[in-house]
């Protein structure tokens, strides 16, 4: 098989030892662990990621500007005052009134600060019909939200005296409390109905509730623990509330996955006859060793996010390598040392219609219950493996068709949230009547002396040309703040909230507007910011990352699955099947939310795009998650082969053995992200049905057909290490239950052992 006859125990198999052996030090160690983790990082605190470190590029040169300025920018709000009759204008006397009560309204509640009208900022629409009443809320901007509703209730209340005119808020803050109010619940809903959901299907795997709990527990034990890690690390590297999440996600769906591949095998054993200790062996040295050939693979996967230079990604890359981490050791230390604590008590709590005790099912436990779908399954797949491939390949790859026509963008507001919101109308209105006037252009301008006549001459130069070249209709506004030498230059781009027009008058702006007026006064800085600004650096930088991120995910994975199984062709396959899983999951995105085939039944019409972010983090994650079950799988049948059989015997035992432990599991995470896929923000629902199409095409096509028609066209060649790669390091670490069985417990030593 291409690594002669020889091999050692492993790591996994010696951890797993020791603490079965030594059962209460173990689980203390891994309660002090997680009390310490969770105290230091308490104490520590998190420090969360700046906006000047979020993205590089000009977004970043001005965020680092205004910081080092020590500038706090507001949070900005807007009152839309517009004439329901296509007769009405902004000079009527009704008008007018409505805009001097607005502003009175918004004074009153001692909320806000600087209210400008629009008769004298000139923000009235080209039509008449519209204007816009402007102002900023006091106190720091990231908590305006708390404090906005006195002002939109004001808002409210001259609504109410103007009947013909629409008197609508819109801005940071308003927009902050509505998305805290109608969406902040629900991804706190959504993380906690993930355990429940997960312990309940565990529930129906195992049949017993301590069998099931001890999975969910030590899943959420790693997360605890992780989440206090995070604070300590977090002064090294920030954080965020998004790589939390991600966190919470990743570390419930590895952390049940390897507790429950252990438990599995530990109880397949006993059911096979053997004793609790014997057991416990076999699981250490077999189960054991695939979840940390797993979790590396998982930990070198994450780690690719390191990559981007992106501050969330790299803060998310992290979090998410943490937990998986501490989930494989737990799995391997704790857990065993639990079992056996608990022995035959892991299957108190039965629940007896889950788990009848007929002779039917004793019977089938004693032939390692293995399943009858999956063995019929596999029967056809072995019988004829050409026409397999051919199918399920051919299926694969015309579902991954429509990636290639991907279009990836930062969701506006309405494609994020669609018309559900009455914020989101408001939002489309404003941009209607004012181009870009909702998300302008901010030109962040530092000079030795803001009011140098060259200074003041370049603003006014600049604001003249960004109107006449086309790049916006106006009106730009020009904020100083002459302590600091800094001028703000808001400019309203044309195309508003389409980001492929507002993106070409951008490039206009800082290409050609910027060069010929501004760029004209030496040592003046002018990098341009926004929200069509942040989208483009952000895409620009995204782009850049892609080549690295993939070459160092697939490259290591490949020289771990090599040295992990001491065999080329092994290594080879895991890659393709997993680029064509990560693949299909693409092509599903692009067809649900861009092209809108079958939107309906996720709630995602009219969206269009799929979230700049989405692609390289799905890449990360389905391939570090996507292993799990392969190596699982492989596992087992290299084991099999190990113990002499025939490959193709070997390929049909190890995935009709596994299958019901990949059932589990896959079901447990598509469940779990399908969870997030019911969510209202698009962003989310987009990674909730792309997770949970990847891991269930996963588990099914990949594993159950592919996976094993290949394995059998290839034969003995699935073995194959050239001669010139026997010095690579051998970390196989195989063995097969009936050696695991043996007496002689020399091999914890790490003595070599013949097969």
């Amino acid at each position: 098989m291409g690594n002669g006859d020889t091999r050692v125990r492993g790591l996994a198999a010696r951890a797993g030892g020791w603490s079965a052996r030594h059962r209460w030090a173990a689980v203390g160690i891994w309660v002090l662990f997680v009390v310490l983790a969770m105290g230091l990082g308490s104490a520590a605190g998190r420090v969360d990621v700046k906006d000047s470190d979020q993205l590089k590029g000009e977004t970043h040169t001005a965020a680092k500007i205004i910081e080092d300025a020590g500038i706090d920018e507001p949070a900005s709000e807007t009152v839309l005052i517009q004439a329901k009759d296509a007769g009405g204008k902004a000079t009527d006397a009704d008008f007018r009134a409505a805009v001097a009560a607005v502003m009175k309204a918004v004074e009153s509640t001692g909320k806000v600060t600087d209210v400008t009208s629009p008769y004298d900022t000139k923000t009235i629409s080209k039509d008449g019909r519209s204007a816009l009443v402007q102002f900023d809320m006091r106190g720091e901007a990231d908590t305006a939200g708390e404090r906005v509703e006195p002002v939109l209730k004001a808002v409210e209340g001259v609504q109410k005296e103007h009947g013909s005119l629409r008197i609508e808020e819109i801005g940071g803050a308003s927009m902050m409390k509505t998305f805290d109010d109608a969406f902040g619940d629900d991804f706190e809903k959504a993380e906690l109905s993930a355990v429940p959901v997960a312990l309940g299907i565990l529930l129906i795997a195992f049949g017993a509730l301590v069998a099931a709990l001890l999975p969910v527990l030590l899943a959420v034990s790693a997360i605890m623990a992780t989440m206090g890690l995070m604070g300590i690390v977090s002064h090294v590297m920030p954080m965020s509330d998004t790589a939390n999440s991600v966190m919470l996600l990743v570390g419930l769906a590895v952390g049940v996955d390897y507790c429950l591949f252990y438990l599995r095998r530990e109880r397949e054993e006993r059911q096979a006859g053997r004793d609790a200790q014997t057991a416990l062996r076999i699981a250490a040295a077999t189960s054991g060793r695939a979840i940390i050939v797993s979790g590396v693979t998982v930990c070198v996967a994450m780690a690719g996010m390191l990559f981007t230079g992106l501050a969330e990604f790299e803060a998310m890359g992290l979090a998410s390598l943490m937990v998986v981490a501490v989930a494989m050791v737990g799995s391997v230390t704790v857990l065993p040392a639990l079992l056996s604590l608990l022995g035959e008590r892991v299957e108190k709590g039965k629940i007896p219609f889950l788990h009848p005790e007929s002779k039917l099912r004793r019977k089938r436990a004693a032939g390692n219950r293995e399943s009858r779908f999956w063995t019929a399954v596999l029967k056809g797949v072995l019988a004829k493996p050409v026409v397999s491939v051919v199918v399920a390949a051919g299926a694969l790859l015309a579902i991954a068709a429509p990636a290639l026509g991907m279009k990836t963008q930062n969701l506006t507001l309405d494609q994020e949230f669609g018309d559900s919101l009455p914020i989101v109308q408001t939002y489309n209105r404003v941009n209607d009547a004012f181009p870009g006037g909702s998300e302008p252009a901010e030109v962040v301008v530092k000079a030795a002396d803001i009011n140098a006549p060259e200074v003041t001459g370049a603003l006014a130069d600049f604001k003249a040309r960004a109107i006449s070249s086309g790049a916006s209709r106006g009106p730009v506004e020009i904020k100083l703040h002459d302590a600091q030498n800094l001028a703000f230059v808001y400019v309203p781009l044309v195309g508003g909230s389409d980001f492929d027009k507002a993106g070409q008058s951008l490039d206009k702006l800082r290409d050609e507007v910027r060069p010929a007026t501004l760029g004209k006064v030496d040592g003046l800085e002018a990098p341009i910011t926004g929200q069509v600004a942040g989208s483009k650096d952000f895409n620009d930088q995204l782009t850049g990352a892609v080549v690295p991120v993939f070459a160092f995910v697939v490259v290591f994975a490949f020289v771990l699955m090599l040295l992990s199984f001491r065999s080329l062709t092994v290594a080879i396959t895991s890659i393709v099947l997993n680029l064509l899983s990560v693949g299909a999951a693409y092509g599903i995105l692009v067809a649900v939310f861009q092209h809108g085939w079958g939107a309906s039944l996720v709630g995602a019409e009219g969206v269009g795009a799929i979230i700049t972010w989405l692609p390289l983090f799905l890449f990360v994650i389905l391939f570090g998650l996507s292993m799990d079950y392969h190596v699982f799988v492989v596992s087992r049948i290299r084991e099999a082969r190990l113990r002499g059989r025939t490959t193709k015997d070997a390929i049909q035992h190890g995935v009709v053995t596994t299958a019901g432990v990949v059932t589990s599991a896959a079901v447990i995470m598509v469940a779990v992200f399908a969870i997030f896929g019911t969510l209202s923000m698009q962003s989310m629902k987009q990674m909730g049905v792309g997770l949970a199409a990847a891991v269930l095409i996963d588990a099914t096509i990949i594993r159950g057909v592919l996976l094993p028609a290949v394995m059998a066209l290839l034969g003995e060649r699935n073995w194959y290490l050239p001669k010139w790669l026997n010095r690579l390091p051998d970390l196989t670490h195989d063995e097969t239950a009936d050696a695991v069985a043996a007496p002689a417990a020399r091999d914890d030593e790490g003595e070599r052992v013949r097969v």
